[in-house]
């Protein structure tokens, strides 16, 4: 035996001892969520001996953890069995979809009409236009939208878009309703709406900015982020699951910020309208609801159904009466002594 060939033989086990001494992630049970889910106690310990009075708001929040999370994976197994671009699009807008109602209906204490459509646009466009650039470019993914990579991200960049977003527009409306004698003044010596506007709506944009900033500026040295844990926890290689996790965290500073400045950008234009005045009557105090928006909704669809009629209709009535009128006019133009 040879020199080289030892040396393959010592190299080939090696490896094979470095494989063996990785152990893959264990297969968990519902007995390890029941016991992980006795630490919820110390939480509603605390809650009872100082009168926080969170007890059934932490329950709550425990059970629908439960609930979305496994609905979330039963779903997510036949996706990504299936690897279809339309159900991983689909996937994506019942997100979008489900990220602004919880933003609008569940984390906002006050709201404007229009809200809900506002928050809808702002985190889709913002979401698909980053995380569809992100996956494509930055992850090498061809095509963009292999759901293994492409679902969680966009998950990743909604929760976060979404968390920034509340706390914009929460800023944003206590601010207007806090501040209203320092914004008509503006309005009074002639200032525009924007530049009223502009204090507030930049107060609003740092404030939700700033814990992604403190976030990575974090991550790595104290923190250990849950997508590198989960790469590392897979058997993905350390360095694989350190530049993912980079990645991710730009791409979720970029959705954020163009997402929050849509959000506040839109809501300034609502609440100090076109002529530049400051409307606080339409702040609506206290969490909005689904019921009364699909009913103002409903309500507006028909208004506009009916004018829209009632245009069409008075159109072809004064196009009738100009036609009746024109066909006077050339009979009474018409000469008296015919040439025949």
């Amino acid at each position: 035996m040879n020199s080289e060939s030892i040396f393959n033989l010592v190299n080939n086990s090696t490896i094979a001892k470095d494989s063996s001494d990785h152990q893959a992630a264990p297969t968990l049970s519902w007995v390890n969520v029941a016991i992980a889910s006795t630490f919820i106690l110390i939480n509603g310990g605390i809650s009872v001996v100082l009168g926080l009075k969170l007890e059934k708001t932490l329950i709550i929040a425990a059970l629908r953890c439960l609930i979305q999370l496994t609905l979330m994976g039963f779903i997510l197994e036949d996706v990504f069995k299936t690897r279809h671009p339309a159900l991983v699009i689909l996937m994506t807008f019942v997100l979008i979809l489900l990220g602004a109602y919880e933003t609008v209906y569940n984390k906002s204490k006050q709201s404007y009409k229009g809200m809900f459509v506002s928050v809808l646009v702002s985190s889709g466009i913002a979401t698909l236009v980053v995380g569809v650039i992100g996956t494509r470019f930055a992850m090498k993914q061809v095509p963009f939208w292999i759901p293994e990579i492409f679902i969680p991200t966009m998950g990743m960049l909604l929760g976060n878009a979404m968390s920034g977003m509340a706390v914009a527009l929460s800023s944003c409306l206590s601010s207007v309703g806090n501040r209203k004698e320092q914004i008509e003044t503006y309005l009074a010596f002639g200032a525009s709406r924007w530049e009223a506007g502009q204090s507030i709506a930049i107060e609003a944009v740092r404030l939700s900015m700033l814990p992604t900033i403190n976030q990575m500026s974090v991550i790595g040295l104290i923190a250990i982020p849950g997508m590198m844990t989960g790469q590392i926890l897979g058997g993905a290689p350390v360095s694989n699951a350190v530049k993912y996790q980079q990645i991710i965290m730009f791409l979720i500073s970029a959705s954020t910020a163009l997402g929050v400045l849509s959000a506040v950008v839109t809501c300034i234009r609502v609440l100090i309208d076109s002529r530049h005045r400051l409307r606080p009557e339409k702040i609506i105090n206290g969490r909005a609801s689904l019921r009364h928006d699909l009913k103002n909704f409903i309500v507006d669809a028909w208004r506009s159904l009916l004018h829209g009629l009632c245009y069409i209709k008075s159109r072809n009535k004064d196009d009738h009466t100009y036609g009746d009128i024109s066909n006077e006019e050339s009979e009474q133009r018409r000469p008296l002594i015919s040439n025949n």
